[in-house]
């Protein structure tokens, strides 16, 4: 284990021991960090414990940080409860909440509120609870950090130290930019994706037989927990509701461009799709680059992937990314290697020369 650095020495208490409070635990226990674990459900916490996240919380317990990592609904009072039971020894309190604004608001009037500073790690699942946890959740993801107007610098700078402690990247942003940016980036697509998959629910057998690699890559994030994202969507209405109108607009556009037939329009509207993917950052943050797709026919047998792999290091093509398509009505799978462009040819040619079935 890596020794825990001077600021954050621990103990850390962890309210809420789902996917991301247990995470977070495994990832402190890695750093060397003594953690204790409180939560309301006996299952979750002797799962998490047992676990390797920590160690059930005492009354005599005395952190120097406290993450809450309960549902939105609940942050508020949890919030508010830790402050106030903390006040005598000045535990810093912070939370993993994906809004910011709204548990700020409930704790604000609260003795001590200097001593709260909020968080929001950037990573997360379609999964749920503790089973789900992983010590290498936020290795190299973004973890907002959102102190206010009243924050104490230094327990600011202990809740950065605690993302980096986890393997992620603190960003500091104020609760209000935070909210607005994650409705963009993750509440409005979420949204979209559950709209897109409700559409396949009632759909003919014969229709979603058809079914590829994109739909599944547009629709994975729907088989979320609805309750827990019917609470995050809420607590950021207001964010929410300001972009969810320019998508109005924007699908109203779309509908009359295609019931007009209105060719040039359309593209001009599917163009703005492409300037937005490629405005997402790429690795390390840079931007993203012109890359080409490789599509290789995998044999559904053990060690095919590997021997797949092996060969396409052995070209000296770095791989930007890789995705599966499982072909329901033949032994195979389709696998999309996403290289640079220029880069397509020489892997195609590499690949070819050892029997693999390759297209662009």
């Amino acid at each position: 284990m890596s020794e825990p650095t001077e600021g954050l020495t621990g103990p850390v208490e962890i309210v809420g021991t789902g996917l991301l409070g247990t995470s977070i635990g495994l990832a402190l226990r890695r750093a060397g960090v003594e953690v204790f674990l409180a939560d309301e459900s006996p299952d979750h916490l002797r799962t998490a414990s047992g676990l390797g996240a920590g160690r059930p919380a005492t009354a005599e317990d005395r952190p120097q940080l406290v993450v809450v990592a309960v549902p939105p609904d609940h942050l508020g009072p949890v919030i508010r409860s830790a402050l106030a039971l903390t006040a005598a020894y000045g535990a810093v309190v912070t939370d993993v909440g994906s809004v910011k604004s709204r548990p700020l608001a409930a704790v604000a009037d609260v003795e001590g509120v200097e001593r709260y500073v909020g968080g929001h790690p950037m990573a997360g699942s379609e999964r749920s609870g503790p089973l789900a946890a992983s010590a290498a959740l936020f290795d190299g993801r973004p973890w907002a950090v959102t102190p206010h107007e009243r924050s104490n610098p230094d327990a600011v700078a202990l809740v950065e130290e605690l993302a980096r402690l986890c393997g992620a990247v603190p960003v500091r942003l104020s609760p209000l930019e935070h909210d607005r940016a994650v409705a963009r980036i993750s509440h409005i697509p979420h949204l979209l994706a559950a709209l897109a998959a409700g559409r396949l629910a009632d759909a003919p057998t014969d229709h979603l037989a058809l079914s590829g690699q994109g739909v599944r890559d547009v629709t994975r994030v729907a088989a979320g927990d609805p309750a827990l994202y019917g609470q995050i969507v809420s607590a950021n209405a207001e964010a929410v509701l300001d972009l969810l109108t320019e998508v109005r607009d924007r699908l109203d556009a779309v509908i009359e461009a295609v019931g007009d037939a209105d060719r040039p329009r359309l593209e001009l509207l599917l163009q703005e799709g492409v300037a937005g993917a490629r405005a997402i950052p790429g690795k390390h943050g840079a931007p993203t680059r012109p890359t080409q797709s490789v599509f290789v026919s995998v044999p559904d047998h053990p060690g095919e992937l590997a021997r797949l792999f092996a060969d396409a290091g052995a070209s000296e093509v770095n791989i930007e990314d890789v995705h599966i398509d499982h072909d329901p009505g033949r032994p195979v799978g389709l696998l999309e290697l996403t290289v640079e462009e220029g880069r397509a040819e020489h892997l195609i040619a590499s690949l070819e020369s050892k029997g693999w079935v390759t297209h662009r």
